[in-house]
């Protein structure tokens, strides 16, 4: 089979796109820089964590954005004459286009526009049914019973006999901890997963990246747990996880990182557009 047909052309010009636009800005050489763009990230909450990368690295201060449809259907707002948009990718399609609320005028933006569903103090009903949404993926949950040093894991059990169709993956957390610092852990876990950590896996459409140290690893995973938590209202200790591996920095792969946040999200069925169907 080619390549192509197993990693989408789709997703190699994103990756190209934004990988030049990084390159060429060098935005994000310094772990503040990077600091930056992750709570930038945890602010666009609207926008896939890939999208918020892209437009961060257009206009930083950005605080609020939307098409020039949803600002006056929703919002009776228009993009003032003249005005740049801002570039996204589309799920479906090549580009859309996006403008920052200093760029539109019209009526005033109620508090609502601002709000969106979170996960605030979690309970155990809603971290159960997070981890019923994670559990078909096909994965095999682990509940741990041990002390509070130890978090959880994710480990290839079986490899598929048909290399087109998905591995067997267990994934451990530790039931005594808090229902918050779980969710980070499965979160962190699937980053693995996701990012190519554990290996090829052709069903789930997984470039091999097992080569990567363990720095660049830990650091890649922890972030991405990091937007899914911070995204969704909840506060993890990150910070003092990531301070291990400072030197990983300079490696991490960004766009690998907001593309698998998304993925994670919406396997939580945490993703915004889920959230949104999802209210009352």
């Amino acid at each position: 089979m080619a390549q192509q047909d197993l990693f989408p052309l789709e997703e190699d010009r994103d990756r190209a796109l934004i990988e030049q636009l990084i390159a060429a800005t060098r935005l994000y050489e310094t772990s503040e820089s990077v600091k930056e763009l992750l709570e930038f990230t945890v602010r666009l909450r609207r926008f896939a964590p890939f999208n918020a990368l892209l437009l961060h690295i257009q206009k930083p201060g950005l605080t609020f954005a939307a098409s020039a449809r949803e600002w006056f259907e929703r919002f009776g707002r228009v993009p003032r004459k003249g005005t740049r948009p801002l570039l996204i990718l589309r799920t479906m399609g090549p580009v859309d286009f996006v403008f920052d609320i200093l760029d539109t005028e019209g009526r005033d933006l109620p508090e609502s526009a601002f709000s969106f569903p979170t996960l605030g103090s979690l309970t155990e009903h809603r971290f159960n049914g997070i981890i019923d949404q994670v559990a078909r993926l096909g994965l095999e949950i682990v509940q741990l019973d041990a002390g509070d040093s130890s978090a959880g894991w994710i480990r290839l059990a079986k490899k598929s006999a048909d290399p087109k169709r998905k591995h067997h993956y267990q994934l451990a957390f530790n039931r005594n901890h808090p229902a918050p610092t779980r969710l980070v852990t499965v979160a962190h876990e699937l980053a693995h997963l996701f990012l190519g950590h554990l290996g090829e896996d052709r069903g789930f459409k997984i470039r091999d990246q097992s080569h990567r140290t363990i720095g660049e690893r830990e650091v890649e995973a922890e972030m991405a747990a990091y937007l899914v938590a911070k995204r969704n209202g909840l506060s993890p200790r990150s910070e003092s996880y990531l301070a291990n591996y400072q030197g990983a920095i300079p490696g991490i792969d960004l766009y690998a990182v907001m593309r698998v946040a998304n993925t994670i999200e919406t396997a939580m069925g945490l993703a915004w557009h889920q959230l949104r169907r999802a209210a009352p």
